[in-house]
């Protein structure tokens, strides 16, 4: 029986030691191994076999964390004080160095970001800390990191969440921001009229220019119409003419002497006294003579023709 009691307790002091000899380690943590108080190096990750009497080990987190930096209050450049809060987003980089070379890296961290922000602060003026926030994100960083480094860890990003200036200045920055917008209006305004002056300019000028071509070829369809018209009628007259003129080759001397005896009686009809005819009597009526006495045949003799008379018994002067 009491045999049986001492091989339990020696089987379950065996199984105690064997537990606290044995951790596992997780892919993203590491175990920094120290034997007889001396760092020997980091184990695992998976399962590491430890000496429970000589061996101690401390559990090191290699994932990404972050740090929220509570507000602080900063003077900037041109002396306006502003509240201030952001996080560090870091990652431990050498698990030794992080347990050997900093006791407690969150306090640690908190100050020294503290510091940094009222350095880096103080060196820009007010606008540049509301408007630049990338680039005193990227300056916070670099500092931190340079910091951070001795300590086997790495600051990975800087973000800052709010900057709240006075209420004075607030209000300043009200007013210049409605300032600044009614002149963008105003500005805008002034650019749509000027283009809107311009577009009328070029549609009005456009206007002219159509309008100016289309007289342009109004006038020269015009010009080309009455050429066309002028050259019909100057063939119409040459046509006439030459009906005339052929007309007139085929004539002969009776037949003029009938159209002048025509005409002199259509001018007898005339109302007037006295009239100037063209040629001599004589050579008239010797033609009347021999027109009549062609009509009137062979071997007849044609009476001696009248003496022409107006209306009003009188003869015409010659």
């Amino acid at each position: 029986m009491i045999v049986g009691i001492i091989v339990a307790v020696v089987v379950l002091v065996v199984l105690m030691l064997v537990a606290k000899g044995v951790r596992i380690a997780r892919e993203y943590q590491r175990l920094v191994l120290f034997r007889l108080g001396r760092a020997i190096g980091t184990r695992g990750p998976g399962l590491v076999f430890l000496n429970p009497a000589t061996d101690r080990t401390t559990l090191v987190d290699l994932r990404e964390q972050y740090l929220e930096v509570p507000h602080q209050t900063a003077i900037t450049g041109d002396n306006a004080p502003i509240s201030i809060d952001f996080i560090i987003f870091y990652k431990v980089i050498d698990p030794s160095l992080s347990v050997l070379a900093v006791g407690n890296f969150a306090g640690a961290a908190l100050n020294v970001a503290a510091t940094t922000l009222r350095s880096v602060v103080g060196d820009m003026p007010l606008d540049d800390v509301l408007s630049k926030r990338e680039s005193m994100n990227a300056v916070l960083r670099t500092r931190l990191d340079e910091v951070t480094e001795r300590w086997g860890v790495k600051v990975t990003n800087v973000e800052v969440r709010e900057v709240n200036p006075p209420p004075g200045v607030l209000e300043a920055m009200t007013r210049q921001m409605s300032a600044e917008r009614t002149r963008r209006a105003l500005v805008t305004e002034a650019e749509g009229q000027k283009a809107a002056a311009i577009l009328g300019a070029e549609g009005q000028q456009a206007a002219k220019v159509l309008s100016a071509e289309g007289e342009k070829q109004a006038a020269v369809l015009s010009a080309e119409g009455e050429r066309q018209s002028a050259q019909l009628r100057a063939e119409g007259y040459a046509a006439a003419l030459g009906t005339i003129y052929e007309v007139a080759r085929s004539l002969d001397e009776n037949t003029l002497a009938l159209q002048y005896l025509d005409t002199l009686k259509q001018i007898g009809l005339s109302p007037a006294t006295k009239f100037v005819v063209p040629m001599e009597v004589g050579n008239m009526l010797a033609g009347v003579r021999n027109l009549l006495a062609g009509a009137a045949g062979a071997g007849q003799q044609a009476p001696p023709p009248e003496p022409l008379r107006t209306p009003n018994g009188r003869e015409p002067s010659a």
